[in-house]
């Protein structure tokens, strides 16, 4: 299923732009006929994501931190803040970072976008449901989620943007919009980024031990970059407040997705068992029947040909 809902935007900001995600809408959104200014201050996106777009025409590379302010030299109709750390290994790394990102960062950013009239998108993720107790988990969910814990800089930052994002559409008029955003990989993540995609297919073609927390049956769902890509445009241009759930709804557990990895890669690797970590989610999938009905919009890249690909990015993109 193809989204039903498009937009011409004239001009888009995305905040966040040289990291994964950010980095494949700037492209989409140039492909699209809009022009982008991509705002990032490289704390965990790398300019070589968007190193490819430089000389494209509409496209504009600013270093910025959205926490201490935003100014752009045209103003957008379009404000995609996908500003933070996503991963664990840099939320635990930039912990007072992350949380003011989230607080100060969007505002800074809704306040841009109400000056601007433009329409405002909120990344916000799956991590809000904490660790649920209800599965599949559906926007009317309000999660479980542990505000002090080690994963809370990360949680409660996105929490606190949803409700910031609200109250300023309440309060000020601005046009926003929530997407949470599940499990996401694909081409430019990160090797050492600790999530498990990448960890997975590092590993196997590097011929090491796969490394699996606890006894793996936890699950997650994975959605191919470009289909997420997708879902977030289509929420753009729908006009729809959400939140809504960008996400694949099929489950895997993690042993599942290393054995997956090993014999896509053919790599030799074993499994190994580590620990796993405070707060793990046990769980993870969503209900996407709002994005279905509002949107038009699915997932439409299975597990095995999104790995393939990626695990095709990873060897071409490797040392020599």
């Amino acid at each position: 299923m193809t989204s039903t809902f498009s937009r011409n935007w004239e001009h888009a900001v995305v905040t966040g732009g040289s990291g994964f995600v950010g980095s494949h809408l700037c492209a989409a959104l140039l492909d699209s006929g809009a022009a982008v200014t991509c705002v990032d201050d490289f704390s965990t996106g790398r300019p070589e994501n968007v190193a490819h777009l430089l000389d494209r025409p509409g496209f504009t590379l600013v270093r910025a931190d959205a926490a201490e302010g935003l100014s752009v030299d045209r103003p957008p109709d379009l404000l995609l803040h996908f500003a933070s750390p996503a991963s664990p290994a840099d939320y635990l790394r930039l912990p007072l970072h992350t949380l003011e990102t989230g607080s100060l960062g969007t505002r800074h950013a809704l306040e841009l976008a109400h000056r601007c009239d433009a329409r405002f998108l909120l990344a916000s993720t799956s991590e809000v449901y904490g660790d649920p107790q209800q599965n599949p988990q559906d926007e009317r969910y309000w999660g479980n989620v542990n505000p002090v814990g080690p994963r809370s800089v990360y949680d409660e930052a996105k929490r606190f943007s949803e409700a910031l994002t609200t109250a300023h559409a309440d309060a000020e008029g601005t046009d926003t919009c929530i997407v949470r955003l599940f499990n996401t990989y694909g081409p430019r993540m990160r090797g050492h980024d600790g999530r498990a995609v990448p960890t997975f297919v590092r590993q196997a073609l590097d011929g090491e031990a796969l490394t699996v927390t606890g006894d793996g049956c936890q699950t997650r769902s994975l959605c191919y970059v470009d289909d997420t890509v997708r879902g977030i445009l289509a929420a753009a241009a729908h006009g729809m407040r959400g939140p809504v759930n960008i996400g694949n709804p099929t489950e895997i557990t993690m042993l599942d997705l290393a054995r997956l990895v090993i014999e896509l890669t053919g790599s030799t690797s074993e499994i190994r068992f580590i620990e796993r970590p405070t707060d793990d989610p046990a769980v993870r999938c969503p209900d996407i029947t709002l994005a279905r009905d509002k949107l038009g919009w699915e997932p439409a890249v299975d597990a095995e040909e999104g790995l393939r690909r990626t695990i095709d990015w990873f060897r071409a993109t490797a040392n020599p």
